[in-house]
């Protein structure tokens, strides 16, 4: 497998928003890593819609724990996206070794986690204030294709060829 980014999710609770990001993974060329326990099947309707059946053009991974991910790919770089954050996702220069950690929908990343990996990137997104969060799926296809966007969108069709509503 060549090198290329993760985006991983830690306990991701809502199916379409998994589904959506099947289907950005695919789009952009990076393998996507589920942190268990999730809150829907990986058969579920509303994952299956979402994702347009890219599965078949995607690279996902399942891990029991973050530990089993990290043991799995050593020597990664790891970027947490999260409110407690020090430093703005368009800040970082990022790699093809990265890999761009995402907490739930409902909670985000947890205290323990960010403690047990303080030595990692805590990254943010800004917006406005007094809102609480931006959309899980939303705020992974923002970081991830600023991340693309600094790696020259590397592995891209010509661009005549896309377009968004393709």
């Amino acid at each position: 497998m060549k090198n290329r980014m993760h985006i991983v999710l830690v306990e991701p609770k809502i199916p379409s928003n998994t589904g959506n990001l099947i289907r950005l993974a695919a789009n952009i060329g990076v393998s996507l890593h589920l942190i268990h326990p999730l809150g829907f099947d990986l058969e579920n309707t509303n994952l299956r819609r979402a994702g347009l059946d890219y599965s078949d053009l995607s690279e996902v991974h399942e891990h029991k724990e973050f530990s089993d991910y990290v043991n799995k790919f050593p020597g990664r770089r790891l970027i947490f996206f999260t409110v407690k954050g020090n430093i703005r996702y368009s800040d970082i220069s990022y790699t093809n070794s990265d890999s761009l950690v995402f907490g739930s929908e409902d909670t985000g990343l947890s205290d323990l986690l960010l403690e047990q990996y303080n030595q990692d990137i805590k990254s943010y997104i800004p917006m406005m204030p007094h809102n609480r969060s931006i959309n899980l799926s939303n705020a992974v296809a923002i970081t991830s294709f600023e991340a693309w966007r600094q790696l020259r969108f590397v592995d891209s069709s010509n661009e005549t060829e896309n377009n968004y509503f393709g």
